[in-house]
């Protein structure tokens, strides 16, 4: 897991299932009306909650896995699949108008949407959780799980930048530049569920 390859796949796989570019204007819609110094204090309670969400099922998530009696390549499979339905829904603009049902949610103007909808499910969604306890699995050290932590926190940050030039970036993409990345994520991942899906028949025995 320490290695190059490795963490770039890791880093790779979370950047697309958090998807900023596709949280940038959900997180606009979130905060429409409040003052700048409160939106950026939103967005960065925001990654807060999310760094301990995703801290808390790294640590944790294999030991439940373990408690209720599921193997890792059990799993790892059904994380795949997860997520290869997960790419679907970039694909074909599924993911955002849940994501955008989410947000309503939370559209309350009194409302503090750092935690919820932002927080989670939003950035800490099902098929993060699913990728992080996948990583887990892989780690077989220390350094494993500190570097694991430092893709999460190098994520974070990225989300919180794109929170802070959300304005910006959805006058430069619009609403058709934003579904292009999307969509170009969205086959990324479906590539990634592959992978962790033969990755876990290989555990089984299978060869290909």
């Amino acid at each position: 897991m320490t290695e190059l390859p490795a963490l770039i796949a890791a880093f790779t796989t979370i950047f697309i299932i958090i998807d900023p570019p596709g949280l940038a204007p959900l997180y606009i819609a979130l905060t429409q009306g409040m003052g700048a110094a409160q939106r950026r204090a939103i967005g960065l309670r925001a990654c807060l909650v999310a760094g301990v969400l995703m801290l808390l099922f790294l640590f944790l998530g294999e030991a439940v896995l373990r408690f209720i009696g599921i193997s890792m390549p059990a799993f790892r499979i059904a994380g795949g699949v997860l997520l290869f339905i997960t790419a679907l829904d970039m694909l074909f603009e599924r993911r955002q108008t849940r994501r955008k049902g989410n947000a309503d949610e939370g559209a309350d103007p009194g409302h503090d949407p750092s935690v919820f909808p932002l927080a989670i499910p939003l950035i800490v969604g099902p098929g993060l959780i699913t990728t992080i306890i996948l990583l887990a699995g892989q780690a077989t050290s220390a350094a494993d799980f500190a570097a694991i932590t430092a893709v999460m926190a190098a994520n974070l940050i990225i989300v919180f930048l794109f929170f802070l030039a959300s304005g910006t970036i959805e006058r430069i993409l619009g609403k058709v530049g934003i579904n292009v990345v999307t969509r170009i994520l969205g086959m990324l991942l479906a590539a990634l569920a592959v992978q962790f899906i033969l990755d876990g028949l290989r555990s089984f025995g299978f060869s290909g």
